[in-house]
């Protein structure tokens, strides 16, 4: 079983969620999983959508960038006679990884965006604000932490990030905060960097942890992950046969966004193609099939079980056999930064709350 994914405001009071896979009948019913087919799981985890995916006689790839979880993973392989292949990489690269492992087309492809409950209950990972540890953040356990960039990242990258990555108004002021703190005493601990969210921004008992954006938006950076879901969706676009499934599951506004923009372009949502002005190009012919109902969210039930898919967002459409278009430069531009240069004047037109943040009473620049 895999863990459910979501951001550290949906804990239960009673103590860490574990082992539930998100919305799971949900997935299953919209991937229809069946024996002679061969899907993608690009976010393993703990297994629970790959292990309903087996039990229903499919065969299945599976992809994490978690040395912790592929390790825990060979039991399951082991026990898949032949049908589970586990691979340790990123699931933007899961077309090649389907080729690699000898699958031209899937039948379907999953992905379960963000943070693992394992990888947020473990602090020695460094996810959690809850929890005593090192200011890591690392999902592949390699590469620059979240220690790195709140040490070392310069002003203007780090409210960014703050900013967009953590959709944080007060991203100046606690920049401030942080520039001024670390000359003194760098950050090595998630309560360290914590607590300075808790001076600088006070909250009330009924709103979420003053820190929860800053500690999203640097898992965010540190794993690139907007950029592993704009590629990730091209990846699957390529790969899917028609009439399979791509589905997934988000947990906040940023990666719903790109989504759900990515699912209406490439089902022509919007399009009126006999309603063309002259000279005006014809645009694409859709790739996917928008199917309805959607967002798909938890019910009662599995809320009651799992606060942490409060916050899940299952959006799921099926390919036909139009040629993938790839990614234009807008997606690419969607999972990154402002250019510095034009970083301030952008936000300062269509984020009034980052304007606000730079003036001389938040801290400015």
């Amino acid at each position: 079983m895999t863990t459910g994914r979501g951001e550290e405001s949906s804990l239960p009071a009673g103590g860490p969620a574990r082992h539930i896979p998100v919305l799971l009948a949900e997935i299953i019913d919209a991937l229809d999983p069946r024996e002679g087919a061969t899907f993608l799981d690009g976010t393993f985890g703990a297994g629970g959508y790959t292990g309903a995916m087996l039990d229903a006689g499919a065969s299945v790839i599976a992809i994490d960038r978690d040395p912790d979880a592929i390790a825990a993973g060979q039991a399951l392989v082991d026990r898949s006679q032949g049908r589970l292949t586990l691979v340790p990489r990123v699931f933007s690269e899961l077309d090649s990884i389907a080729r690699a492992a000898g699958c031209e087309a899937l039948q379907g492809v999953v992905l379960d965006i963000g943070v693992s409950s394992m990888q947020i209950d473990e602090a020695v990972r460094g996810f959690s604000f809850r929890f005593e540890g090192p200011l890591d953040m690392r999902m592949g356990q390699a590469g620059r932490s979240a220690a790195d960039i709140v040490n070392n990242a310069d002003s203007e990258e780090l409210a960014d990030i703050l900013f967009y990555f953590g959709e944080e108004r007060q991203a100046r002021r606690l920049t401030r905060a942080i520039v001024n703190d670390r000359a003194q005493n760098p950050f090595t601990t998630t309560r360290q960097l914590a607590s300075l969210c808790e001076r600088v921004i006070p909250t009330k008992p009924t709103q979420i942890h003053a820190a929860t954006r800053t500690f999203q938006a640097l898992r965010i950076a540190v794993n690139d992950e907007l950029g592993e879901l704009t590629r990730a969706l091209a990846a699957a676009e390529r790969t899917l046969a028609p009439g399979g499934v791509l589905a997934i599951v988000t947990f906040h506004s940023l990666e719903d966004r790109i989504v759900k923009q990515f699912f209406a372009e490439r089902s022509g949502r919007g399009q009126a193609r006999s309603r063309l002005l002259p000279g005006e190009p014809v645009p694409p012919k859709p790739t996917f099939d928008l199917l309805s109902g959607q967002p798909v969210t938890a019910g009662e039930a599995e809320l009651a079980i799992n606060p942490r898919s409060r916050s899940a967002r299952l959006r799921f459409a099926r390919r036909n056999d139009m040629p993938a278009l790839g990614l234009t430069g807008e997606w690419v531009e969607l999972a990154k930064l402002p250019e510095r240069k034009h970083a301030p004047a952008k936000a300062a037109q269509s984020n009034p709350a980052y304007n606000k943040s730079t003036s001389n009473k938040a801290g400015g620049r």
